[in-house]
């Protein structure tokens, strides 16, 4: 039967003290750093994918007991069965899982959580239900670092949906953010834009890259011949 129980247990059984000691320094646990505290078993994500595949069936409400864990294993695993019962579930269902992912998005706290997530559900629900869309808004808008990086991270299911506006609207939005994360944010999502419509990215970094965080800037331009990179990093800058 699956049960929250049941998927803490198969974890436990995979657990590595060493691969946690790593994952806790990879992932900036120390004091301090943006993910102080975070406690981790050293289970790595191909084996949390088998074990949310094994236990898709896993109770709503028991996913979001797991989703509250301190262990982040439980957490992220816990959003890959989210994801899985999203992906198969009737509209009701969906509905559902979007409502308590986003009452509990104080516990999608580490940036691979979020960006599982985030284009994932988040997204995909929104551009699936326009009412829910002034969101994104609000969410960029938080004091919370993660909550705006999950804004971010959910347009990029509107770009898949060659709709730019929102990634548009919600990096200028951002444009002067002070966390690296949310540079790092912004800057993909403006580069998987321009893999769509390089003409779109290009008219927002002409307009700003000479103000922009340079890691925004360098994500955005990363896969830009190397004359137009050089050309965008010299904006403002002679």
């Amino acid at each position: 039967m699956d049960t929250e129980r049941a998927v803490r247990a198969d974890l436990k059984r995979m657990a590595n003290a060493e691969k946690a000691e790593v994952l806790g320094r990879f992932f900036k646990t120390g004091k301090g750093e943006y993910a102080e505290g975070d406690r981790f078993l050293g289970v790595v994500v191909p084996e949390q994918r088998k074990v949310a595949k094994k236990h898709r069936s896993l109770p709503l409400e028991d996913a979001i007991r797991l989703l509250r864990s301190e262990f982040h294993e439980h957490r992220l695993t816990a959003i890959f069965i989210l994801i899985l019962r999203y992906e198969a579930g009737a509209e009701d269902e969906r509905e559902s899982i979007f409502q308590l992912l986003v009452a509990h998005l104080q516990h999608v706290n580490n940036w691979d959580l979020v960006d599982a997530a985030a284009p994932k559900i988040g997204g995909p629900h929104l551009v699936a239900h326009r009412e829910h869309r002034k969101k994104l808004d609000e969410w960029a808008q938080s004091s919370r670092m993660w909550t705006r990086r999950w804004a971010m991270m959910c347009t990029l299911a509107f770009i898949r949906q060659n709709q730019f506006s929102p990634t548009m609207r919600l990096a200028k939005t951002l444009l002067r953010d002070d966390h690296d994360l949310i540079h790092k944010a912004v800057g993909w999502m403006l580069r998987e834009v321009g893999k769509r419509d390089l003409d779109v990215e290009e008219q927002f970094l002409t307009r700003h890259a000479a103000t922009m965080p340079r890691t925004m800037l360098r994500y955005a331009i990363e896969k830009m011949p190397p004359k137009k990179r050089q050309e965008y990093l010299s904006y403002g800058r002679k």
